[in-house]
């Protein structure tokens, strides 16, 4: 039985996670910026950009688990735009919470698992972090800093056995497209359609992200549309392009009729 502390875990990927790490019998901590518990299960209020609340995380863990197995950084918000639309208080803000709020997760917690010389980081990353589709640039690059951070902590942290997962799935359905404000309204009811008319659930990531988790897999890609956009892009790299192209061009002509 591992005992287990996920990030965003009131909605959407974070409490299916939550659920099913429940279900097989873990301790479960979920965490969340809400001061409310949202179930049964142990929680504690943490803001991802707030040291100080990692700093409690890592206090709560120790005092009442005695350690931690399993951390997984999920907590993030959907964003994106045209580079000359989208504000850099937008950027500031993705960079802060998908990004940096990854990275305080990580430094708070890795001193514990050097001391125990074992441990699993699970970050949540995207799908967007591994092909890069036009109008998404701010998303593109924080899950991209993700995917990289993950990579470099798999062989930093190796000679203490910690181990590190990255997850990249594509859109499913969740309350995600609640987060998503700022300047490209045009661009942001595309990702929400995207979002809200996936035939994947939150469930259905968290199903095979768990299967990823206990072979203690590295990447972790839990659907078929993002499995076959990252190998079109790994070894059909001229069929990927001209795709990405026709999105770019048809959300061009979006933007200028005004949908």
């Amino acid at each position: 039985m591992s005992r287990v502390l996920v990030t965003g875990a009131a909605s959407g990927l974070g409490a299916a996670l939550v659920a099913r790490f429940v279900a097989d019998g873990h301790q479960v901590l979920g965490t969340d910026v809400s001061p409310d518990a949202p179930g049964s299960t142990p929680y504690l209020k943490l803001d991802v950009r707030s040291p100080e609340d990692w700093d409690a995380a890592v206090a709560w863990c120790e005092e009442n688990w005695d350690g931690l197995d399993i951390l997984v950084n999920n907590a993030g918000i959907a964003t994106g735009g045209r580079i000359d639309v989208e504000t850099l208080d937008e950027w500031d803000r993705v960079v802060d919470i998908n990004l940096m709020g990854v990275v305080r997760g990580c430094r708070a917690f890795v001193p514990l698992f050097k001391r125990q010389r074992s441990g699993q980081i699970v970050n949540t990353a995207s799908a967007a972090g591994l092909v890069h589709p036009p109008m998404m640039s701010s998303y593109n690059t924080v899950k991209a800093g993700v995917v990289a951070l993950s990579e470099t902590l798999s062989h930093e942290l190796s000679p203490y056995g910690v181990h590190v997962s990255v997850v990249c799935p594509s859109f499913f359905r969740t309350n995600l497209a609640d987060s998503i404000r700022g300047a490209d309204s045009a661009m942001g009811a595309t990702a929400r359609q995207l979002i809200e008319k996936s035939p994947r659930s939150a469930d259905d990531i968290a199903a095979v992200v768990i299967a990823g988790i206990k072979k203690k897999q590295h990447l972790i890609i839990p659907d078929r549309p993002a499995q076959l956009a990252y190998w079109t892009k790994r070894f059909a790299r001229p069929l990927y392009n001209r795709q990405m192209r026709r999105i770019a061009a048809r959300a061009h002509e979006r933007a200028e009729h005004g949908r």
